[in-house]
């Protein structure tokens, strides 16, 4: 079924869901009370720095999706759960990282310290495992349980790639199967469950959250060479500077130019603050060797994936979004 939005537009993407996601908002606020004033400051700083919520937004138009339009139980307060695993996943990513900017802002650890950022992130797990037995439905917590540690074993094969220059695509393609695609497999297999959906939509639904979810990192591969700060919220080239090997790195070691492949190397295995006349040579050669292109026909294949697994689902206004966020995981610059 064609897409009818404008694939670069998020909000207009969204639109069938427009009321949850205010709704959704209101949850999480309330979701995140606590009596330890640090949790409140910092949850505070957490939702002020907005974020695109996709998870969420899966999760809620697949059940929207296979449940034709009609309301379904527990939705919110699920999309809500996912939010926070997803946010205290990347609460614990900038401390592992250093980071210091996100989202266009300071990250948590570079305004409340790396203990205060790791403690917070320990809260939303242990909020989010409170809430999930709300549907009071073992599948339900059965994915959500199986998904966070995966995502765990995923941070860590990530941690043991990092400034290795051996890792090759198919590792890396592990990585992002485990730290990033996981979540977005969950949060669309959650919206089928949500939804009384068939076992066969089911799956459906989970491979087609595992396809888009690649395909969304894949595209931040890419955009960590193409996009400014401004755009991206976050440093331009922070990969390369801390070390990880994506996938343009990847094909560049394979296929550049022995100098390139050495500088590659080299660059991967500091670990050091990179020079800019350095990175500004890395970036150079990978725009020139193809990687950029290697990495968007990856990408490519993903999203095409992902299409092909909701071809049979109902045909409405929350499946039309779906399909619209394939081509927007593709075309989107932030």
């Amino acid at each position: 079924m064609p897409s009818t939005v404008k694939i670069n537009d998020l909000s207009q993407i969204l639109a069938p869901i427009a009321l949850d996601f205010k709704a959704l908002d209101e949850v999480i606020r309330q979701r995140l009370a606590s009596k330890v004033a640090l949790i409140d400051q910092i949850s505070t700083y957490i939702i002020k720095a907005g974020g695109k919520r996709v998870r969420p937004a899966l999760l809620m138009l697949v059940a929207k999706a296979l449940a034709n339009g009609q309301d379904t139980p527990h939705t919110l307060e699920m999309a809500a759960v996912v939010e926070f695993i997803h946010t205290a996943t990347l609460l614990h990513d900038d401390v592992v990282d250093e980071s210091t900017l996100r989202r266009g802002r300071e990250t948590a650890n570079a305004a409340f310290g790396n203990a205060a950022s790791v403690l917070v992130g320990d809260f939303l797990y242990s909020r989010a495992f409170q809430m999930m037995v709300g549907p009071d439905d073992l599948r339900v917590m059965q994915i959500l349980s199986d998904a966070t540690n995966t995502i765990a074993e995923g941070e860590v094969l990530q941690l043991l790639n990092m400034n290795d220059p051996e890792v090759d695509e198919e590792s890396y393609l592990q990585v992002i199967r485990y730290k990033t695609a996981k979540l977005f497999e969950a949060s669309t297999e959650l919206g089928a469950i949500l939804a009384n959906a068939s076992d066969a939509h089911r799956q459906q639904a989970a491979a087609f959250g595992r396809h888009i979810g690649t395909a969304f990192q894949l595209m931040d591969d890419l955009l960590d060479y193409t996009a400014n700060a401004a755009q991206m919220g976050k440093n331009a080239g922070d990969d390369l500077r801390e070390g990880k090997p994506t996938l343009p790195l990847i094909y560049l070691l394979e296929n550049g130019s022995k100098e390139e492949q050495l500088l590659v190397r080299a660059a991967i295995e500091q670990n050091q603050d990179l020079p800019d006349d350095v990175f500004a040579q890395i970036l150079a050669a990978v725009q020139s060797s193809g990687a950029l292109d290697y990495t968007q026909a990856a990408a490519k294949r993903e999203a095409d994936l992902a299409l092909a697994c909701i071809q049979d689902f109902p045909d409405n206004t929350a499946t039309s979004a779906l399909h619209a966020l394939c081509e927007y995981s593709l075309a989107r610059q932030t």
